[in-house]
């Protein structure tokens, strides 16, 4: 919980210094690809979270692998190294970019369907979505065949589930109890 407050308050302060600087699109691809970097080599996030090699060390790595990023972006990561933060900076990315969506009015919505849908369909759920959703979403979309039909739709916390197997599982819990 400590890490993601920090990630939290760092994310912000560089969305601020981005929006300030006016280079806030080049700065969300540094940190966009920077995520994904981790993502495919977790060695770099253990190295970034190791308290044997020291924060010099740390950047000379960030510097030669993402030497092209920003001069906003390598201070910023300088600075979290130099306060000894450099474990949760791919908690500060994630969270960077999501902070970034909200500023743009971007609204992630995952939905999850037994089947691949049709657009008449999609279009449909999604416009009941959008009724209740301020902004623009970016909708990701997967197959679960689990769900046997109907459609599960996550935003944030809240979650819509008009899956028939939810309504079975409803169904079972009332005969059995």
């Amino acid at each position: 919980m400590k890490g993601t407050k920090a990630a939290i308050r760092y994310a912000k302060s560089l969305l601020d210094l981005a929006l300030e600087k006016g280079n806030l699109d080049s700065v969300e691809g540094d940190m966009n690809f920077f995520s994904q970097s981790v993502e495919a080599n977790p060695e770099l996030g253990r190295l970034l979270a190791s308290p044997i090699i020291v924060g010099s060390k740390k950047i000379e790595v960030i510097k030669s692998v993402f030497g092209q990023f920003e001069k906003v972006t390598m201070s910023f990561f300088e600075l979290v190294t130099k306060n000894g933060r450099e474990a949760i900076l791919p908690e500060i990315a994630r969270t960077f970019n999501q902070e970034v969506k909200a500023h743009k009015g971007i609204v992630p919505v995952e939905l999850v369907t037994a089947v691949a849908l049709d657009d008449a369909t999609r279009k449909t759920i999604l416009a009941k979505v959008d009724d209740y959703v301020k902004g623009t979403l970016e909708v990701k979309e997967t197959i679960d065949p689990a769900l046997i039909g109907g459609f599960i739709v996550k935003m944030g916390d809240k979650q819509i589930d008009a899956s028939v197997s939810s309504q079975l599982n409803n169904l079972k819990q009332r005969l059995t109890h």
